[in-house]
């Protein structure tokens, strides 16, 4: 039987959580777990620990969350933990060489795209922005270039028309789990192997930016459906009505057409509230926020308001928060 690989395991948000469990219940010990710093969150600004600091202090492993990975001092203390591989999971850092070379099989990360399609910080949120039906995981080692690496494997899923960001990750997430650990075990067993990527094909899913969130009606009603289900779980679409600053949360291209002018109200009853978009579509609300409220259906939010039909939209943009 090969033997297990000590394993030091870079991650920070939920993403990070099901591969880090995967190998925590396998036989590669995770000798430590490497976090961002913990950061204030909420409306208290309180302190939170970090997903997978919770999920590594539960498991009894060494948790680090250093403010700068070139620091002299965490070299020293993952060397004196004789890693054998790294893995990378949305860790939010480049990750310098000195640490890369660090363990004895180097390291590798859990990327949620299909490389080379994707590389860079939001490759989720692209994807669903841009109405791809398909998505997947890569696993790939990790080199100083940006998601540039050789591929060791890679998993296909489909995206749902209606699926939002947050549950696309999520589900990747658990893909990615059960393929490094496929991954892992071959690397063990000396049996790995790796393929370069296709670089002239790469493309890049830059940083979500909150001017993203203002909207332009006259774009086609995919377009924009795919932006309320692509800009989760922030920065949001955002819109105006009647003076009002509002958040949308879930959203349907829907069934009929409407002549109206696009970005105007054209239900606004029994339930539905509805938009026209650019091409005659029409845009189902179905789950909106007014600003500081909790999110409501859209049957909750037209109980005790009168919207009237043929009312304008505007967009909410970046000063919706």
């Amino acid at each position: 039987m090969p033997q297990p690989l000590r394993i030091v395991y870079f991650g920070t948000p939920e993403f990070a959580v099901p591969g880090l469990r995967a190998i925590l219940s396998s036989p590669h010990p995770v000798v430590a777990v490497v976090s961002q710093p913990d950061r204030p969150k909420g409306r208290g600004q309180k302190l939170q620990s970090t997903p997978t600091k919770r999920v590594g202090e539960a498991a009894g492993v060494p948790v680090l969350q250093p403010t700068r990975l070139k620091d002299p001092e965490l070299h020293k203390v993952l060397t004196a933990f004789n890693p054998d591989l790294g893995v990378v999971a949305a860790y939010g850092r480049l990750i310098p060489d000195a640490l890369l070379e660090l363990p004895r099989l180097g390291m590798i990360n859990i990327h949620a795209s299909l490389l080379p399609r994707y590389r860079g910080a939001a490759p989720v949120h692209r994807a669903v922005i841009n109405g791809d039906r398909e998505t997947g995981v890569t696993i790939m080692r990790v080199v100083t270039e940006l998601d540039a690496g050789p591929m060791f494997a890679a998993a296909t899923r489909r995206i749902g028309p209606d699926e939002t960001t947050p549950e696309v990750e999520a589900a990747l997430s658990a893909l990615g789990a059960d393929l490094v650990l496929e991954v892992i075990e071959r690397m063990a067993a000396g049996i790995a192997t790796e393929t370069p990527q296709d670089h002239g094909a790469a493309t890049y899913a830059e940083k979500i930016r909150r001017e993203e969130s203002d909207i332009d009606w006259t774009q086609p009603v995919t377009v924009i459906h795919n932006l309320v289900r692509g800009l989760q779980p922030w920065p949001l679409v955002a819109i105006t009505l009647d003076g009002a600053r509002l958040r949308l949360h879930r959203s349907r291209v829907a069934d009929d057409r409407s002549p109206a002018h696009p970005g105007t109200i054209t239900h606004a009853g029994g339930g539905r509230l509805s938009i026209a978009t650019g091409g005659g579509g029409v845009l189902d609300v179905l789950e909106i926020q007014p600003e500081g409220k909790r999110v409501m259906s859209a049957r909750e939010f037209l109980a005790g308001r009168v919207v009237a039909v043929g009312s304008p939209v505007g967009g909410g943009g970046a000063s919706a928060g």
